[in-house]
């Protein structure tokens, strides 16, 4: 079980847009003492889908260990959906509503340690998706064939938009049942592995798909892909361990999907390499075609990027290189996302930042070093610097997007100042596995970091994960010919001290240590061949003079 981390009501605001918040907000994103009281071990969601209705309608059964005596619990689900009836012990129990909050009052004293469940009954037509995945929900589309073609996209929203369930990310179920029912000539397509498709016409679950989850889950990774899937599979070959790969797909792309997920199992291993073994590995690993661009949900990867490279054939995005960015960028969230998630959504840069830089990784195993520094360096271009990257806790507020390019390119940093690839490399694979199947904190994360390292990388953490701006590396080259004189310090936070590699001379870098004061030190160098090594170190830089 993963455990519940109480979070602390400090509110981080440093450097970042004045926000207001309320008491929606302290409901979504706080673990209050109706929350911690009790700790999810898992979740039944038997849901019947009608596309034609765009309406849904079941039962979720929550089931939980009691943390400490109570007789209130929160559990979440959105307003416009309706509950029919919650019960426990087979009595129906009052509620309340607050918001998308729901407030179940027992009628009985619920004890420490108990192992009990509830079952909430309800039904609506779920928030319909405006942009998903980013402005997720549900999308009710049809395929070219006009058949129905509907999946879900809820990080950020929140799975609490469509089944009721407790709605924080520091709490995950060891295993979930998801039970879907669809129109005949339709599938469904979810998390895990399905355990049984239901056809008797006798009774009122006929075309109902059961999947079950064996691993935790975040509550939005749970997902339905519903359609009229062709389906081809493959292996994928570790040792002496064989994964399943799983592919759903619209019939008439089936060839073109043959032929773009030849790039799997050469990830997989690059990234089996430096993160260690798929985190699901009885689960399975799948990639479901969606009527959006694509999203991490667990063993069950929504993939929309039409087949092409690049994202949407647009390889900016991946510095010229010829690779599908959307399999890469959601497979490697398998691990940092997945298996590794944050407890609090204003964290979130701990599953976007490593799962931005895993793509790092897997083009420096697939297309050489070199070519990583390019890739790093196209990523560097696209930060704004407007936002931190860390949020604000406790209220449902994420950083800024910065998390991705930029935060990628600061762990690349971090890899330059570390200076030792062994040590690095060994690091963060051992970190994918010390939180393996974990919901973590920020900070856990960082000082694990610090404590592998020998090293204490506070105030780079400070400087470019919790304030806006980059540290700028300022200087001045003074003197004549090859007698030069450098002076050189940061303007950055207090304390900010980050070594930095520069050409002493001609055409090799060697490091020196700018601190908030100017230092000098002398040179033999032309101008012209005096370089800063930014390709290793994500800086402003501002030359005097």
């Amino acid at each position: 079980m993963k455990k519940l981390i109480l979070l602390s009501i400090l509110f981080q605001s440093l450097f970042s847009y004045s926000q207001e918040f309320g008491r929606k907000d302290s409901l979504r994103g706080y673990l209050s003492p109706e929350r911690a009281c009790y700790d999810v071990s898992y979740y039944h969601l038997k849901i019947s889908v009608d596309p034609k209705e765009k309406f849904i309608k079941g039962y979720s059964e929550i089931h939980f260990e009691a943390q400490s005596d109570f007789e209130l619990l929160q559990i979440d689900l959105f307003d416009n959906m309706k509950i029919s009836e919650i019960q426990f012990e087979g009595r129906a129990q009052e509620y309340n509503r607050e918001f998308n909050a729901v407030f179940v009052n027992f009628d009985r004293l619920v004890k420490s340690g108990e192992k009990t469940f509830i079952r909430v009954y309800y039904a609506g037509n779920p928030r319909v998706a405006i942009n998903p995945p980013w402005d997720g929900g549900f999308s009710w589309e049809k395929d070219a064939n006009g058949n129905d073609w509907v999946g879900v996209s809820c990080q950020g929203l929140g799975a609490s938009s469509w089944w009721p369930n407790k709605d924080h990310q520091s709490d995950e179920p060891d295993s979930m049942l998801i039970s879907c029912q669809v129109p005949p000539g339709l599938q469904c397509i979810s998390n895990g592995n399905m355990r049984f498709h239901d056809l008797r016409k006798s009774t009122k679950l006929y075309n109902t798909y059961h999947w079950f989850v064996s691993y935790p889950i975040n509550n939005y990774d749970v997902t339905l892909n519903i359609g009229d899937y062709a389906h081809f599979g493959d292996k994928f070959i570790s040792g002496n361990d064989t994964l399943d790969l799983d592919y759903y797909v619209l019939p008439y792309n089936l060839e073109k999907a043959q032929e773009q997920f030849e790039v799997v199992k050469p990830m997989l291993d690059c990234f089996e390499k430096y993160l260690g073994p798929y985190p699901f590995w009885n689960d399975g690993f799948a990639l479901v075609e969606t009527p959006y661009l694509g999203m991490e949900h667990q063993s069950a990867i929504a993939y929309g990027n039409k087949f092409r490279l690049g994202y949407l054939g647009n390889t900016r995005f991946t510095a010229g290189l010829g690779f599908d960015f959307i399999i890469v960028h959601e497979s490697a969230h398998e691990w940092w996302g997945n298996s590794i998630t944050a407890n609090d959504i204003s964290d979130m840069w701990i599953q976007e930042t490593f799962c931005t830089y895993s793509e790092v990784l897997f083009v420096e195993c697939t297309y050489g070093y070199d070519a990583m520094i390019e890739y790093v360096k196209n990523q560097m271009t696209m930060a704004q610097n407007r936002r931190a990257i860390v949020g604000t806790p406790n209220v449902h507020y994420k950083g800024s997007a910065d998390m991705y390019a930029k935060g990628s390119a600061f762990i690349h940093t971090l890899r330059s100042v570390v200076d030792n690839d062994s040590l690095w490399f060994d690091l963060f694979k051992s970190m994918t596995n010390h939180f393996k199947h974990q919901t973590v904190d920020g900070r856990e994360v960082l000082d694990y970091i610090n404590k592998k390292s020998d090293r204490n990388f506070d105030k780079l953490y400070e400087q470019y994960l919790y304030t806006p701006k980059l540290p700028q590396f300022e200087y001045e080259l003074c003197g004549w010919g090859k007698r030069k004189t450098l002076k050189y310090r940061w303007n950055a936070i207090d304390g900010f001290d980050m070594p930095l590699k520069v050409t002493l001379e001609n055409g090799v870098f060697d490091w020196i240590y700018p601190e908030s004061d100017w230092k000098e030190l002398d040179l033999s160098i032309w101008k012209k061949d005096f370089q800063i090594a930014n390709h290793l170190f994500m800086i402003d830089i501002k030359k005097l003079q």
